[in-house]
């Protein structure tokens, strides 16, 4: 059932991203800010930290799978939130080995990584000439409003995921399932 539950949440999550901004208030989505839902990442994210051991890797291959189809739904180009959710969460994954897995690192990682994981996508687009937006505006105008967003989505998702990941982590490695 787990091995079903995974893809479940993420395609589920990646159909919301699309319906995100429908949510918002109007004045907010006008305005000057870009806001770019990443909450599969984010999910990626809880699932990097409390779900995945040293030695296994579903976060990365989920991040490659749900990337291509993020690519293919919502962009026009394939390979950009592949690569750039793959390679974040590969780095999430190496600094979880170093960090103990608990709320503020989960909190440190989903901040550092959705930063990253925004900035190669930018730096992916603006090398190609899809995006002309100049650094400074996108810092201010997009980086910022995406991180506090989505911060605010890594908050809310904690008390309804971190322990279930976790539990189904230690399950992993039992053997045992409950679910």
């Amino acid at each position: 059932m787990k091995r079903l539950l995974f893809p479940l949440i993420l395609f589920l999550l990646t159909i919301l991203e699309g319906l995100a901004l429908e949510l918002l208030p109007p004045d907010l989505v006008m305005g000057n800010l870009l806001i770019v839902p990443h909450w599969v990442f984010a999910f990626l994210v809880y699932m990097a930290v409390f779900y995945d051991k040293d030695s296994t890797y579903h976060s990365v291959v989920y991040a490659l799978l749900f990337g291509l189809l993020i690519d293919a739904v919502y962009t026009g180009i394939l390979g950009v939130y592949m690569f750039s959710y793959a390679l974040v969460i590969y780095i999430v994954h190496g600094m979880k080995k170093i960090l103990h897995g608990n709320f503020y690192v989960l909190v440190l990682l989903g901040i550092v990584g959705i930063f990253l994981a925004d900035l190669f996508i930018y730096f992916i687009y603006s090398s190609i000439g899809l995006v002309d937006m100049v650094f400074e505006d996108y810092i201010v105008h997009r980086m910022i409003p995406t991180i506090l967003s989505n911060l605010v989505f890594i908050l809310l998702l904690y008390p309804m995921t971190a322990k279930h990941l976790a539990r189904w982590g230690r399950e992993q490695l039992t053997g045992s399932s409950t679910l």
